[in-house]
């Protein structure tokens, strides 16, 4: 006897549909304005279950992944098959040569001013210039090639005449970059949707995630509240960055596993609309004095 499948699904099935609603809307606009058709986000979106449903069951038989992956997916196995095949592991990229010269800069004393903000430098000559910080990451690249392409990424400005080269605050987030800043945005928002998504299924809650949410708030005041969060995003980095980067070399000769750790804030607001009025339930016409009670 064929059992009928209920009506309304179980609240936190429901509760995750919202919540992919919530995110899955801001790829879609990505998508759209980058002229990303439906069907290259789909297949990726195939891909992304089937590497879940793997990972869901690490012990599976070979011979047997296939229908498990079927099973737990809902994708047909010959789609299924397909996928297992066609996935290929691709190394993560290196962080490239302009931001690991941009993360030295604010890093290493020498190049800091009094003030222990990154220096302004001399383009050439001895240490502290722009040509020894960016042979101390890399002699395989010129120093003037690597100053063209940080100035084009806007991690730093060339002052007086060109003489000197600027070092530029939240250079690290690019602007003239764009398909650079959409995986910074990739990174970013997949790291802490992971984190999300892991305290959510885990009693241990494993990564540190809080969020502040008002209402009501004038648009007048959120200028001031983004003067906040950015003075605040400052301190924290400036007694965080040193702080990893002393970790990093306490820990160089060791053995242990490593891991790879971001660490962020953000801001968002949006129009609010107000919740939509209640439902009315229609009252029901008074009682007859002269009906027999029941």
């Amino acid at each position: 006897m064929s059992q009928e499948l209920p009506d309304e699904l179980p609240a936190d099935q429901q509760a995750m549909l919202e919540a992919a609603n919530a995110t899955l809307l801001p790829l879609a606009r990505l998508a759209v304005a980058r002229g990303v058709h439906f069907g290259v986000i789909e297949e990726r979106l195939k891909q992304a279950f089937v590497q879940a449903a793997r990972e869901a069951n690490p012990g599976t038989q070979p011979h047997r992944q296939v229908s498990r992956v079927s099973a737990t997916t809902g994708i047909n196995r010959r789609e299924v098959t397909r996928l297992i095949h066609g996935q290929l592991q691709q190394a993560r990229p290196r962080r490239p040569v302009a931001a690991e010269i941009y993360l030295h800069w604010q890093i290493d004393p020498d190049y800091r001013d009094r003030q222990g903000q990154p220096a302004t430098l001399p383009r050439q000559g001895a240490k502290p210039s722009f040509e020894t910080l960016a042979r101390e990451i890399t002699s395989d690249v010129h120093p003037r090639s690597l100053l063209d392409d940080m100035v084009r990424l806007g991690y730093c400005r060339l002052v007086e005449d060109g003489a000197k080269v600027a070092f530029v605050r939240d250079g690290a987030v690019p602007t003239n970059d764009l398909p650079r800043l959409i995986r910074v945005l990739g990174d970013n928002v997949g790291a802490h949707f992971m984190a999300a998504v892991e305290n959510a299924l885990r009693d241990d809650k494993p990564f540190f995630e809080r969020a502040l949410v008002a209402h009501e708030v004038p648009a007048s005041a959120v200028p001031e509240v983004k003067r906040l969060v950015s003075e605040h995003w400052a301190e924290f980095r400036g007694r965080v960055v040193p702080a990893l980067e002393r970790l990093i070399d306490e820990g160089a000769n060791s053995d242990e596993p490593r891991r790879r750790l971001l660490l962020g804030i953000y801001h968002h607001d949006a129009t609010e609309t107000p919740p939509p009025a209640p439902a009315t339930m229609p009252s029901e016409p008074p009682a007859d004095p002269s009906a027999p009670a029941r």
